[in-house]
């Protein structure tokens, strides 16, 4: 088996690959940074700053991933993607 080495990535480096993955979805869109605020009611500046930083609200990145039609990728989003055994546990999990 094959050894790799830990890796650490900062919490600015995962906001700032985060936002190099909109950045790259929304142009694949063809949609404009002014368009994409108009369709999303976030202003046109947070936008930006979100493109070059990373920095932004959680409520207005989704406003623009639903602006974008990103549904799935919102559902996703921290879903609990637990494998089960047995279908006891399915049970027991949705009475929790």
């Amino acid at each position: 088996m094959e050894e790799q080495a830990l890796q650490f990535i900062t919490y600015y480096e995962n906001q700032l690959e985060i936002a190099k993955r909109f950045v790259a979805i929304r142009k694949n869109k063809k949609v404009s940074q002014k368009k994409l605020s108009i369709l999303s009611g976030v202003s046109y500046a947070s936008i930006r700053r979100f493109e070059k930083t990373g920095d932004i609200s959680l409520a207005s990145l989704v406003k623009m991933a639903l602006a974008l039609q990103l549904y799935d990728d919102l559902d996703n989003l921290f879903k609990n993607h637990q494998e089960y055994k047995s279908i006891e546990e399915i049970i027991n999990d949705q009475k929790d």
